[in-house]
């Protein structure tokens, strides 16, 4: 199954441009949507889990039509919004019992295995008797995983899910979401970098509402070979290199600024060329230069 995005545009009342002819083809696996905030990811997401109307464009899930069949997408659709309810003081259990009654699965018995499976897919068994509110914020992240694999799901969205989680529970969500994105369409909104890094094939920027390069991170990667440069400066030297350079990036290490910069030739000066990360990737195609925009979709 594959999802098609075609010229997709939403403006909202007060003049903001979400989404700008947004066009995206996503395959079976893990796809990762990299932007800063505000750059019309929750948009896109929202719009297709149904949440959203577009104000123009089409969107395809294998069959069906995505905007105007919104109750067959809900049937193949998994969730997990940035910030998702819960009644504070229910189990897991049965918070999880209640969510696969309200997505279809009647019988008794047939929901009890259900929630039985997907607590010990989530690895959250232990704590099932556990309510809610007493869940750490991965442990949250991951019963909003379980609440999304009801149902069987053919395409399942999740928007910024590793924000605010410590590097050992990332890990344990980052194992989770690249078993389940083996076999479906798994749409990674995000803005961390690394997310992307560790678990797409396939991946978009978008900025401003407007999708700046889309493929394989493999081949964004290639598209900058040879073209990143990096420097370690003085703090006091850095708006001069922002005027004379293309600077993509500035990270502090050890107390002093290190600059990464595009050039498609040797720009002296003490520079030395490093190997394109993503990080670049996304930078590069946010401020618009050369080998991004020749990678674009």
């Amino acid at each position: 199954m594959e999802l098609s995005i075609r010229n997709l545009s939403k403006t909202y009342s007060n003049g903001v441009k979400a989404l700008q002819d947004v066009s995206l083809q996503i395959p079976t696996g893990m796809y990762g949507l990299l932007g800063p905030n505000g750059a019309g990811k929750s948009t896109l997401m929202r719009i297709l889990a149904t949440l959203q109307d577009a104000d123009s464009g089409s969107a395809t899930l294998g069959s069906i039509d995505a905007l105007n069949q919104k109750h067959e997408v809900r049937k193949v659709l998994g969730y997990l919004p940035q910030d998702f309810g819960v009644y504070p003081k229910i189990s897991a259990q049965d918070m999880l019992d209640h969510l696969a009654l309200l997505k279809g699965i009647a019988n008794r018995g047939e929901r009890k295995a259900v929630v039985e499976s997907l607590l010990e897919r989530t690895n959250l068994a232990e704590h099932r008797k556990k309510a809610l509110t007493g869940f750490s914020g991965g442990m949250r992240q991951r019963f909003g995983i379980a609440q999304a694999l009801l149902g069987n799901p053919k395409l399942i969205i999740v928007d910024e899910p590793t924000a605010g989680l410590d590097p050992g529970e990332r890990n344990r969500f980052y194992n989770l979401l690249a078993e389940i994105g083996e076999n479906v369409i798994v749409i990674l909104s995000t803005h961390i970098v690394e997310d992307v890094k560790e678990l797409c094939t396939n991946m978009a920027v978008i900025h401003l509402g407007r999708v700046l390069l889309s493929g394989s991170p493999d081949n964004a990667l290639t598209a900058l070979r040879g073209r990143i440069w990096q420097k370690s400066i003085a703090k006091a030297q850095v708006e001069d290199y922002e005027r004379q350079f293309k600077v993509i990036s500035t990270k502090l290490i050890a107390g002093r600024p290190t600059i990464h910069i595009y050039s498609e030739a040797d720009p002296g000066d003490g520079f030395h060329a490093v190997p394109a990360d993503l990080e670049d990737v996304f930078f590069s195609a946010i401020r618009g230069f050369a080998g991004t925009r020749e990678y674009a979709a």
